[in-house]
């Protein structure tokens, strides 16, 4: 299958390397980008051959957040295609982190609101020390709502909520401490530290390594439909704000938003 915003290589181990490919929009989630990774993230569990899945960005950013024109769509939109557009991302977190392979998140550069929801999906996250990382939302009068059980599965709600209400950028060593990442390494040996996390899932049974990532999942923070259900009505709620139309607005436009005060 073709994709046109992401590429997905397997080598001869079972390593599929799944890469978000929009490097001149920084990887931010486009409409076609939330569809193509719902889409390969079922071919990636249902693939007997694959092992391991590696998640990476290319170019300056690992991802970006939300692609800013799909988001003023949403805000623009009536409150039956918001519904819909705020159900299609958080489906594709809800696939993402149920991919029954190891997943181990490549972070070459910053990472930024859905950025934050794409590595706290993976089961370790490996990031280059030059990487910065924010959840974002709020200086656009958003919320982090449809990444939110997958950042607080990761961290917890005492390190989540600074972060979420703050939009502070931390740095990769930052970012270790609260739990968002497992590793931090120089980035000319990102390459050789994502090598080396593989090693041991290739040498155990791969059926026993997604049952126990299943079990894992089972007794961590329960993620249901409901709680799914519940992130996309409130970001559709978000979306309807003034504030959201105000902070995109003032985004696109390169002005600062209202509310935000001089430094």
């Amino acid at each position: 299958m073709t994709f046109e915003t992401i590429r997905l290589a397997t080598d001869a181990r079972g390593v599929a390397r799944l890469t978000l490919a929009c490097p001149e929009k920084h990887n931010a989630l486009s409409a076609t980008m939330i569809e193509e990774l719902t889409v390969v993230a079922g071919q990636l569990s249902q693939d007997a051959t694959i092992r391991v899945v590696v998640l990476a960005g290319e170019g300056a950013s690992f991802c970006a957040g939300g692609d800013l024109g799909w988001m003023k769509a949403q805000v623009d939109a009536d409150r039956v295609t918001r519904m819909a557009g705020a159900r299609r991302l958080a489906l594709m977190f809800q696939a993402l982190n149920e991919i029954s392979r190891p997943v181990i998140a490549a972070v070459q550069g910053n990472a930024f609101g859905g950025g934050i929801g794409l590595l706290s999906i993976a089961d370790v996250a490996i990031a280059a020390d030059s990487a910065k990382f924010g959840l974002t939302e709020t200086r656009l009068g958003l919320i982090p709502a449809t990444i939110s059980p997958y950042v607080m599965a990761r961290i917890g709600e005492g390190r989540a909520r600074p972060l979420f209400m703050s939009a502070r950028i931390i740095d990769a060593r930052e970012a270790q401490a609260v739990g968002l990442l497992a590793r931090v390494v120089p980035a000319d040996g990102l390459d050789a530290a994502v090598d080396a996390e593989i090693q041991p899932y290739l040498q155990v049974a791969p059926g026993a390594a997604g049952a126990s990532k299943a079990l894992a999942r089972s007794l961590g923070m329960p993620i249901t439909d409901d709680v799914i259900e519940a992130t996309i009505e409130r970001l559709a709620d978000t979306w309807e704000t003034e504030e959201a139309r105000e902070g995109i607005s003032a985004f696109l436009e390169k002005r600062k938003p209202r509310w935000q005060n001089p430094a």
